[in-house]
């Protein structure tokens, strides 16, 4: 099958997660042309798997001290070059698109009637899954940023909807028993200024924070260690700590509840996704939120205990499967499938 793939570059979430799905479609034998927007050429990493890949503007969200900025994301936004991607975009031969909420393959695919489908947490809103209030826009920006025709969406939980369990990096199901320090911390807030995150943490000198972010070196200062992007580094970290503080997005959390981390929550003010992240995960009673960097809050998290681990489905195994059946429309046969293993 000849597949176009779109995948938002903002942030590294949906990097990570179409990194292991188009893996699989590619060993699967398909043909797999990959189109990341979002975020420039320079400050990708790690994105060999997609070669050859072409990288397009698209759309960025523009955030500052923890809040969503509307106004700055207004004013990056190139109207004319999004249009002109979209109407230049070759699909000859494609048999289907997949958007990881990426809005030009998302937009060629309905104005060209090629079947489409979304692939990510972002989809998983379209279901029956905790959303919180937030105001309209702020709504139907989330289900109509990147929409698609069927729905790969995933969650930490099922909640008796057919979305898909995480999509967890293959080297974290191979190391399920790698020791565990009690005091080490994991902390990635990129959406937090470094002195922020420093001033939050600097009291609890009881703990190793391991922190990345907005992190461009290497350095100890105490019993705060910050780190510049690595994606081993940071999974070894990640599988070495007893909890994780993060923002409110979707996969380290998901990563994390798949090792059995306990975590702390700190959703970006003004985006409906995190914010219903939030609340999931208290629902779920999987860890705690914050609304900012309370120390407060934190003192109380760190008494916590871990949690046992979920061991999530290998995802990527049941979504290509789902696809090369051509049976789009009876997702629940592949979602109740995922949720039924155990790993």
């Amino acid at each position: 099958m000849k597949i176009l793939f779109g995948v938002q570059g903002t942030g590294n979430g949906h990097i990570s997660r179409s990194r292991e799905l188009v893996r699989k479609l590619k060993a699967d034998g398909h043909d797999v042309d990959v189109i990341i927007s979002g975020r420039k050429e320079k400050d990708l990493k790690e994105v060999e798997i997609f070669e050859p890949y072409r990288v397009m503007k698209g759309m960025t969200l523009v955030t500052y001290k923890g809040r969503l900025n509307y106004i700055e994301t207004m004013f990056q936004l190139d109207l004319l070059r999004l249009m002109t991607d979209i109407l230049m975009l070759d699909t000859q031969g494609t048999d289907l698109i997949i958007t990881d909420f990426d809005p030009i393959t998302s937009t060629v695919a309905r104005i060209r009637n090629i079947p489409s489908m979304g692939f990510g947490h972002q989809y998983a809103f379209r279901y029956d899954v905790p959303l919180a209030r937030g105001n309209l826009f702020e709504k139907y920006t989330l289900l109509n940023f990147a929409p698609a025709r069927y729905n790969a969406g995933l969650h930490w939980n099922h909640f008796n909807q057919p979305v898909f369990p995480p999509v967890i990096p293959a080297s974290l199901y191979a190391e399920h028993e790698k020791a565990v320090i009690k005091e080490k911390i994991l902390v990635y807030l990129p959406f937090e200024e470094v002195e922020d995150v420093t001033a939050f943490l600097t009291s609890f000198d009881g703990y190793e924070f391991y922190i990345y972010g907005k992190v461009t070196e290497m350095l100890d200062d105490g019993h705060l260690h910050f780190r510049g992007y690595s994606r081993d580094g940071f999974l070894n970290d990640l599988m070495e700590c007893s909890g994780v503080v993060c923002n409110a997005g979707f996969e380290l959390p998901g990563e994390a509840l798949h090792l059995g981390k306990k975590l702390l929550l700190r959703p970006l003010n003004g985006q409906i996704e995190q914010e219903s992240n939030a609340l999931a995960m208290e629902q779920l009673g999987y860890g705690m939120a914050t609304h900012s960097l309370d120390v407060a809050v934190l003192a109380d998290w760190l008494q916590k205990p871990c949690r046992e681990p979920l061991h999530y489905a290998k995802t990527v195994d049941y979504i290509a499967e789902w696809i090369a059946s051509g049976e789009w429309d009876n997702l629940p046969k592949y979602t109740e499938a995922a949720w039924g293993e155990k790993t």
